[in-house]
């Protein structure tokens, strides 16, 4: 019983990490109805710029998270308005290449910048440190992520179904035509949305960074976690991909609990199968 409620604690703290990560994925989907390849090396930089904050500044890594969120906002406005916005008008084979293209880019390039070998940030306040609530043990860097994870999905939530500018994106998502005919700039709601969708994952790169192992190819591992979380939440449903991420990250530590060499294939079974029997996910409309 108590290995059991174990791991599914600390699966429901990846869970609100996943959740995260997929969070900008699903807005971006939500509000251009496209398909971002280069998410995880939205991630990978963040997680980078917690890293190269911390070390070359010698500052704690949590204070690095409004600087790689400001650079994670910024690369995703300048994604929309050097490449995305000219792919909006081909096909939707264009769009997928256009962003698997800026996928590829963006990890050589840090690769190029960084190198290939593994780094890791060693020293934080949340480095290597564990709490205990009862017989539970927790990861201080994943419990405080998970609240940071919370926290910013309460935030963007809160912008999206209360304020105007939440409002113009939903218009934008739902009849962008009928939107411009309104007097909203959908140009700048797009941008908007690349720019929320750029921040919120180098945000969750740089949680990640304090207890995960950083190399310029770590965004695919995640992407693919996120693409799993969006499906199954219904592309384009923020509440889907909060309640997605928790049960992905239920399935990943429990699968890592007994079969740890193939947890990454349940996650992508569960995908397979939303696909196959509900293509529109727990909450997509």
């Amino acid at each position: 019983m108590e290995l059991a409620a174990q791991i599914a604690s600390s699966g429901i703290l990846m869970g609100f990490i996943f959740a995260l990560i997929a969070l900008g994925l699903t807005l971006i989907f939500g509000v251009m109805n496209i398909v971002n390849f280069a998410h995880g090396e939205f991630l990978m930089i963040g997680m980078y710029g917690a890293f190269l904050t911390s070390t070359l500044l010698s500052v704690e890594p949590l204070i690095s998270l409004p600087i790689v969120a400001v650079v994670g906002f910024l690369l995703g406005i300048t994604s929309y308005y050097l490449l995305i916005r000219y792919l909006l008008r081909g096909p939707m084979v264009a769009q997928l290449f256009g962003t698997f293209g800026l996928m590829l880019f963006l990890r050589y390039l840090v690769m190029f910048i960084m190198g290939p070998s593994p780094l890791a940030i060693h020293k934080g306040i949340l480095i290597g440190k564990t709490v205990s609530l009862g017989w539970l043990i927790f990861d201080v860097g994943k419990l405080t992520a998970a609240g940071f994870s919370i926290l910013l999905f309460m935030l963007i939530y809160w912008m999206i179904e209360k304020t105007k500018l939440g409002r113009a994106l939903r218009a934008t998502s739902i009849d962008a035509e009928a939107a411009r005919y309104m007097g909203i700039d959908t140009e700048k709601m797009n941008a908007f949305a690349w720019g929320i969708g750029g921040a919120t994952a180098a945000i969750a790169g740089g949680l990640l960074a304090n207890f995960y192992y950083l190399t310029p190819t770590v965004g695919m591992l995640f992407v693919m976690i996120a693409f799993a979380t969006v499906a199954l939440g219904g592309f384009g449903s923020i509440r889907g991909a909060f309640l997605a991420g928790l049960i992905i990250g239920v399935i990943e530590m429990v699968a890592g609990q007994y079969l740890s060499q193939l947890k990454i294939s349940f996650v992508y079974l569960a995908y397979f199968l939303v696909v196959v029997f509900r293509p529109r996910g727990l909450l997509g409309w």
